[in-house]
């Protein structure tokens, strides 16, 4: 019965967990999340160090909190937004799920639903095996009703509270609230294309986009920042981004009718080179990164477009030049590294495994959440024959991706066969006692078939 419960009560939940989607990775777009939340962040009284604001490939306009300190952002929310001010608002309200423990308290809200309509349950099922049973069955859903009302109530208090939270750290943080009220504005137009008369204000999750704007437009005004303009450079890099996200997530021909060929400028180049790279053209592709370089010769983000272009194209050897620039332009940010590595390890040349070793080392120890990066770094160990060091690696991306079998495997042979208490040892020994100790307390998970 309490399984019947916590389906009816499911369907309230909003939020999906980052894993059932896919996760887009893309240095510059982290880099610009990463800038433009800082301010906000702090406003929130949380460190920058432990929030993350992670890209989602969904084209709904959402956003939202799982747990942790990171920021989920749909890639149709930047697609929808028209400014890098309407995402910060959005990650501001975000902080606010965040610094109120929203997600903690969750269980507040999803406990008194779930009694509600046990307790229909029960009493619905008691009628109907007295004989009632049109009374029985109206009395379960009438219960199912209310305790989804309960919960929804719930979830909107939440909302608001969230709103007025991000409102308080916009001010703090010295940001105008106009792109906040301007991006409610365009969830509000989507509602009138609706049809706001079909839709029932108290079986929503969010209170309705006008009562938001309504609640929050008078602080916002109020505000010192209300009439400082956005940073002019993030919102270039805003455009920038939301450019290249349009040659990635979409079909070719949707860019390339958004960014036709006679559109010169760098949007335009970046978004067609990458749906040229999707769509199989990469002398197409090569040509658009070329025009990049060519504006900007320096910007490091040019640089990987166009190696990774290259790499892909089975040409690695003419991609570590630009990757090598858009590594150190960027000091060594860990994805594009991980690019750059590869590179080097596919040019098949063994005099470039030493380099790709040592870029790939600091880039795991950047982010150690990349399995691709411990998967080069574990290739460009085994072909200068350190399968010691080989196995750490694997067993590094198995505890990553959750196969504690391979990690405990993979880590004893490096444990055996790596100098003892170095810091590569102990770091095998940390990854074998997690892993063992997992399979332990999981014996029917890990049962020999």
């Amino acid at each position: 019965m309490k399984r019947l419960a916590l389906a009816a009560i499911a369907t309230l939940l909003a939020a999906q967990p980052a894993q059932a989607q896919s996760i887009l990775r893309d240095a510059e777009t982290e880099a610009m999340f990463a800038d433009m939340s800082v301010p906000l962040v702090k406003a929130a009284g949380l460190s920058p160090r432990d929030v993350r604001v992670v890209l989602i490939n969904d084209d709904s306009i959402n956003a939202f909190v799982a747990g942790g300190q990171t920021v989920y952002v749909h890639s149709g929310l930047l697609q929808a937004a028209t400014n890098a001010n309407q995402v910060q608002g959005v990650i501001a309200h975000e902080l606010g799920h965040i610094a109120d423990g929203h997600v903690v308290l969750a269980d507040a809200g999803i406990k008194p639903a779930m009694n509600i309509t046990l307790l229909s349950m029960v009493l619905g099922l008691a009628a109907i095996a007295a004989g009632a049973g049109e009374a029985g069955a109206g009395l379960m859903a009438l219960g199912q009703s209310a305790g989804m009302g309960k919960y929804l109530s719930f979830s909107r208090t939440q909302e608001s509270a969230a709103d007025a939270a991000g409102a308080r750290y916009l001010t703090t943080a010295g940001i105008t609230g106009k792109g906040m009220l301007s991006f409610f504005k365009t969830l509000q137009q989507q509602e009138y294309r609706y049809g706001v008369e079909n839709i029932d204000p108290f079986m929503q999750t969010h209170p309705l986009s006008g009562d938001r704007i309504a609640h929050l437009t008078a602080d916002l005004q109020a505000s010192p920042a209300w009439n400082k303009p956005s940073d002019p450079a993030l919102e270039e890099r805003f455009r920038r981004v939301k450019a290249k996200l349009e040659g990635y997530v979409m079909t070719p021909d949707r860019t390339l009718k958004d960014f036709p060929e006679t559109d010169s400028s760098i949007y335009g180049h970046y978004a067609r080179a990458y749906a040229f790279h999707k769509a199989g053209y990469p002398d197409k592709a090569d040509v658009e990164s070329l025009a990049l370089i060519k504006a900007d010769p320096n910007d490091p983000y040019f640089q990987e477009v166009r190696g990774q272009i290259l790499l892909e194209a089975g040409r690695p050897a003419e991609a570590v030049a630009p990757l090598r620039a858009a590594t150190e332009g960027t000091r060594n940010n860990a994805l594009i590294a991980t690019t750059f590595g590869h590179a080097l390890i596919a040019t098949e040349n063994k005099a470039n495994y030493p380099e790709a070793i040592r870029v790939l080392r600091v880039a795991t120890g950047r982010d150690d959440e990349n399995p691709f990066a411990w998967y080069q770094l574990g290739t460009a160990y085994e072909l200068t024959g350190d399968t010691a060091r080989a196995a750490l690696a694997t067993a590094e991306r198995a505890s990553m991706n959750g196969d504690h079998r391979t990690a405990a495997q993979s880590a004893r042979y490096a444990l055996a066969n790596i100098p003892a208490n170095t810091s590569d040892w102990i770091r095998a020994q940390d990854i074998a006692m997690a892993a063992q100790n997992d399979m332990d307390d999981n014996p029917k998970k890990y049962k020999k078939r």
